[in-house]
């Protein structure tokens, strides 16, 4: 009679060890997931381990690019190309809704789109290691690219984003790599698993301890390479030792009663550290003044290059002068009067001597941003200005240091240029600015304009006399007559401060009779020429907003 054939051992290959060859070999890999269950917690670990690759490529740039150029950080570089970017509705929606802290608003705004993307990869290289890692590459393309594209930059400034990305995604690999040891196996190796409790929790505590640290290490990183960038940077240092020289034309006296008896209107002078700040520059550019130099070129008899030096040296003036922001809306505080000392644009054409037929001056920043000017402006007597000094000390860093264009009557989008390097005299019809690119006007005067700043809107008040108050402007014309409307009333003429000059804003106050119940309060201003500041509500696209600010009170 035949032998029976001995039945097939259901053990794997290797006899009575449970962990044969076969499943050896499977614990050297990525374990198939095929038929595997995924657990939720698992993929959330997948979305922790995205993160921490992420941070590391942050921190890493972060502290690789303190030896390089502050717009060399992948944060800077990406910020700033979404601004480039960005279509016009949406910056002035940002600076409507967040003001001076648009750039703050970005940076959150970054941070989660940023800390969302990560999570995905995160996910995507746990179940496909290829298409995550080929993400996380293309991601590091995008940051090089915003960085090699921005202006002043070179191409070694590329060298912290590409570190930091292999960093990241040598991180992401080793984090993934404990995830794939802890996965749950495929049904036929499910009783193994089974015999090994043990096993996926120590996994579970390695790749939270090796996520920490990373994570850990990535904060010490990027606090470290900012330490060590400022330490590096001599500027705030060199700004601070700067003694500023006496202007050749100092600024006209200022007469008594230029503030508002109104408690709460804002001061005469903005204090530095007040004055508002609208710009595109996401990380303020730290020059140092012996390297600054400024071409002024194009359509001039004369190429000139002037250097910081040439400034102190120069016969300076020295002015009060009123800056708006094109995006202040009706009632906003987009607006701040200074006393500025610099060297007169005017003077600095003479040297070049623009042709004939020049009609504008593209002055432009060292991050990029220009503006467009008109030539008349900068050669008439408004004393426009190369300004190296605010309010009696050297510029700060955040207004321009070493050198700002200051130029009263014009909106700042086509004449404030901070951190100015260049000077191209040119036409309208040729060049385009910054803004004119984006739909914005490409000149820019200045509308006239009243804001009430006491009381705040929807303030309760009691009832009897209420003081009220506010500033007017209407640069190169100056304010002759303030008037304010209780709910539907007369127009009744406020009580006008004293008078700097046309190129600074005035202020006005008003004592008002209130009775109790809910009150609007109106104002509106008349200019230098008479004409009254119009009733017809614009926006600031493109030219500046309009219109009559309107103050809701209740009166108890």
């Amino acid at each position: 009679m035949p032998i029976p054939r001995p039945e097939r051992s259901a053990c794997p290959v290797g006899g009575s060890n449970p962990r044969g060859p076969g499943l050896r070999t499977l614990d050297m890999k990525k374990p198939s997931t095929k038929n595997a269950k995924r657990p939720a917690a698992t993929t959330a670990l997948a979305a922790v381990a995205g993160v921490v690759a992420a941070s590391v490529v942050l921190s890493v740039a972060e502290l690789i690019g303190a030896f390089f150029t502050a717009r060399a950080t992948p944060v800077i570089a990406l910020g700033s190309t979404f601004i480039d970017f960005t279509p016009p509705w949406m910056k002035d929606f940002a600076i409507a809704t967040f003001g001076t802290n648009d750039k703050l608003a970005l940076f959150v705004g970054m941070g989660v789109t940023i800390l969302l993307l990560a999570c995905v990869l995160g996910i995507v290289a746990y179940r496909k290691w290829a298409l995550g890692a080929a993400g996380v590459l293309l991601m590091g393309a995008i940051i090089v690219t915003s960085v090699v594209t921005r202006a002043s930059v070179k191409p070694i400034d590329a060298i912290p984003s590409l570190v930091g990305t292999l960093a990241g995604l040598i991180v992401l690999r080793l984090l993934i790599s404990r995830l794939w040891r802890m996965a749950v196996w495929p049904d036929s190796a499910a009783d193994v698993a089974a015999k090994e409790p043990e096993r996926p929790a120590s996994s579970r505590r390695a790749f939270f301890a090796v996520s920490g640290v990373t994570a850990l290490a990535s904060v010490v990183a990027a606090t470290g390479g900012r330490m060590l960038s400022a330490a590096r940077s001599g500027v705030t240092q060199a700004r601070d030792t700067l003694k500023l020289p006496s202007p050749a034309k100092t600024a006209a006296a200022v007469p008594a009663g230029v503030q508002s008896p109104t408690p709460g209107v804002a001061p005469w002078i903005t204090p530095n550290k007040d004055f508002y700040r609208i710009d595109t520059a996401l990380s303020v550019p730290e020059i140092n003044a012996q390297d600054w130099e400024l071409r002024i070129h194009g359509m001039v008899e004369q190429e000139v290059t002037i250097t910081f030096q040439d400034l102190l040296d120069a016969q300076l003036i020295e002015s009060h002068v009123t800056l708006t922001c094109v995006s202040n809306p009706v009632g906003g505080n987009l607006a701040g009067n200074a006393k500025w000392l610099g060297m007169p644009i005017r003077d600095v054409l003479k040297m070049a001597r623009p042709k004939e037929g020049a009609d504008m001056v593209l002055s432009t920043s060292i991050d990029g941003f220009s503006a467009s000017t008109p030539l008349e402006v900068l050669q008439d007597d408004r004393d426009a200005m190369l300004a190296i000094g605010m309010n009696g000390e050297p510029l700060p860093l955040e207004h321009g240091y070493p050198v700002r264009m200051v130029v009263p009557g014009l909106y700042g989008f086509v004449s404030a240029t901070k951190w100015v390097v260049d000077l191209e005299v040119t036409r309208f019809e040729d060049k385009q600015a910054y803004w004119t690119q984006r739909s914005w006007s490409e000149r820019g005067p200045i509308k006239t304009m009243a804001r009430v700043e006491v009381p705040k809107s929807f303030a309760k008040v009691a009832a009897g006399t209420v003081a009220i108050g506010g500033t007017a402007w209407a640069q190169t014309r100056g304010i002759d007559k303030v008037e304010v409307q209780i709910d539907n009333g007369p127009w009744t003429e406020a009580v006008l401060a004293a008078e700097a000059s046309v190129i600074t804003w005035r202020q006005w106050s008003y004592e008002w009779d209130a009775t109790p119940g809910p009150h609007y309060i109106k104002v509106r201003a008349t200019d230098g020429t008479g004409e009254v500041q119009t009733d017809k509500r614009a926006d600031p696209v493109p030219d500046g907003a309009s219109g009559w600010q309107s103050v809701a009170v209740t009166v108890e």
